[in-house]
């Protein structure tokens, strides 16, 4: 797990309301393009695990037979019930664990799938009880926003969000290390996650590029609600102080945007997978 961090409860405390608005969907077609990759015609069983608000994998319902999503916050899986009867997605249910917790009576799975999720866990075990999961030809899916700069930034009409003036005035209120739960982390995401998927016994890695591009109009509202999305800035940690940290920000936010409009352009997604060896 990541230096200096320990798991608890309160990792995504009242995060979960914000994510839909604050965050940035994936690119558009990853679905079909990750679909048509593992050979996905309505069959087999997806594990998506840290499955949030089911931000990733509802698209993916159309290509499974079964969804199952876990996460250990309870009201991530609220939202993610809630997304799904509102998208008409009738073949996704949800369980309350950790992945720590795997293989948690689950059952034989056509393919797991993190999407920025492995990070937070125990990579080696996990990787390991995901391997024992997966039926032999089936897959292991690794899905992120793509991190490397943009060579072609697109022109923004708008302000970009002001970022780095975003994290000073949470480190005003939380301190300069950055805050996990009720721990802290001291060196961030961590790397070498091939090698230990790898290791684990997965084999034949691929890597797809799913571009985007889109430029997207973004209100103060969804730049507030992307801070408290996430974990470093989670609404709990603030205690008392929310409302006053809250007023801050969006005095930030008008001070660099007067009329109240941002423009980003959308990341786009990465795909890395891994088949688990058939029986000979």
């Amino acid at each position: 797990m990541p230096e200096g961090w320990q798991w608890d409860q309160t990792l995504f405390n009242d995060s979960a309301a914000y994510y839909e608005q604050g965050r940035l969907p994936y690119a558009p077609g990853y679905a079909e393009l990750l679909a048509d990759k593992l050979g996905q015609r309505g069959q087999g069983r997806l594990l998506d695990v840290g499955c949030g608000p089911g931000l990733a994998t509802l698209a993916l319902a159309p290509y499974f037979a079964e969804m199952v999503g876990v996460d250990p916050d309870p009201d991530m899986l609220v939202e993610a019930q809630r997304r799904a009867e509102r998208l008409g997605v009738q073949n996704a249910s949800r369980s309350e664990a950790r992945a720590e917790d795997l293989p948690a009576g689950l059952g034989v799975l056509r393919a797991v799938l993190f999407a920025q999720s492995f990070h937070w866990t125990d990579r080696e075990r996990v990787a390991a009880a995901a391997f024992e999961m997966i039926e032999p030809g089936g897959y292991f899916a690794h899905l992120s926003d793509l991190k490397e700069p943009r060579a072609d930034p697109a022109p923004l009409p708008h302000p970009a969000p002001p970022f780095a003036a975003i994290a000073s005035v949470v480190r005003t209120y939380l301190g300069e290390v950055r805050r996990a739960g009720q721990g802290v982390l001291q060196h961030g995401t961590q790397s070498g996650e091939r090698a230990i998927i790898e290791g684990a016994g997965f084999v034949g890695y691929q890597r797809l590029h799913v571009p985007s591009g889109a430029v997207v109009d973004r209100s103060p509202d969804d730049i507030v609600a992307w801070v408290f999305s996430r974990s470093d800035s989670a609404p709990h940690l603030f205690g008392e102080r929310r409302d006053e940290f809250e007023r801050d920000l969006r005095s930030l936010l008008h001070t660099e945007s007067p009329e109240g409009v941002f423009s980003e352009q959308l990341p786009d997604t990465e795909i890395w997978y891994w088949q688990k060896p058939s029986r000979d």
